[in-house]
């Protein structure tokens, strides 16, 4: 895993878009002009139905740092880790010189994958499932050569005894991969457990996570019932800064930190681009200094 991890490059402070995001919200190319000091590599999220879009290819045309980020596979399941999935994603991800793979580690899909099915999910939080999802990162890597970043993901439901923590924890340890936190899907989670923001990351290995994660969340009631829903809105609620900020002075191999906010007007975006950079440079520090 370290010597996995060592290899992979620094990117900085990224975009995340997906299929059409950079015509209909901020574009990434434009931004990326504007604002250089900003942001730094997009990371680009399709399924073999969509695929690569003009904005992206255009932006690899460029030499510019890029990630793959999936949203079709059902890393817990081990029958999707097929041969056209495998073989698509690969040549997908080299199309963009993506860095490397990363996703959900959730049920992309209920039945056959196809763009009609599609859903997001959780993984149960149990052993079992870590297992499982663990030999499929293995699998993944050995077949496509990229490294493979298991993201925690969004829900207002969980099942499973384990805290989702302890869940990737299992699965880092069992494959040897690098870890992707989402700090806004953690806050998610904690909230509907009634836990602190930091729970259970004394305990989580923070020096496997490669990237980290920061979106907007809206808190909402329904019937009584209070979430926090990823609405991928401008303003990260209080708890994901906390986790953020927690996490981020005990990664110390971290190489990106990514903002998910495509679809919102760019201008109310510019202070977070902003905080993310003054806290993750693109450069480390010691590089600057020679």
């Amino acid at each position: 895993m370290g010597a996995q991890i060592e290899r992979l490059p620094r990117l900085g402070v990224g975009l995340s878009g997906e299929f059409g995001s950079s015509a209909k919200g901020i574009d990434v190319l434009e931004l990326r002009s504007d604002r250089p000091d900003l942001v730094h590599f997009f990371e680009y999220g399709a399924d073999l139905d969509r695929g690569l879009d003009e904005h992206v290819r255009l932006w690899a045309s460029k030499g510019l740092p890029a990630t793959y980020h999936f949203l079709d596979i059902n890393l817990a399941e081990s029958e999707d880790v097929d041969e056209r999935w495998l073989t698509a994603t690969a040549d997908r991800a080299r199309a963009i010189s993506a860095a490397w793979l990363c996703g959900d580690a959730g049920l992309w899909h209920v039945g056959a994958r196809e763009r009609g099915h599609q859903v997001l999910l959780p993984p149960v939080l149990c052993r079992e499932s870590a297992i499982e999802t663990a030999e499929n990162i293995v699998e993944i890597q050995e077949r496509t050569d990229f490294a493979v970043l298991p993201e925690n993901p969004p829900s207002v439901v969980y099942l499973g005894p384990m805290h989702i923590l302890d869940y990737f924890a299992e699965v880092s340890a069992r494959s040897g991969c690098g870890l992707l936190l989402d700090c806004a899907h953690l806050a998610i989670f904690q909230h509907l457990r009634g836990l602190d923001p930091l729970a259970g990351l004394d305990g989580f290995p923070l020096d496997r996570v490669v990237e980290m994660h920061v979106a907007g969340g809206t808190v909402r009631h329904v019937d009584g019932f209070e979430y926090i829903d990823d609405s991928h809105s401008p303003d990260p609620v209080p708890a994901t800064w906390e986790i953020f900020e927690h996490a981020i002075a005990r990664a110390p191999n971290l190489k990106a930190v990514v903002y998910e906010c495509e679809y919102n007007e760019r201008s109310r975006c510019l202070p977070v681009f902003e905080r993310l950079n003054a806290a993750f440079p693109a450069v480390e520090p010691a590089a600057v200094a020679t």
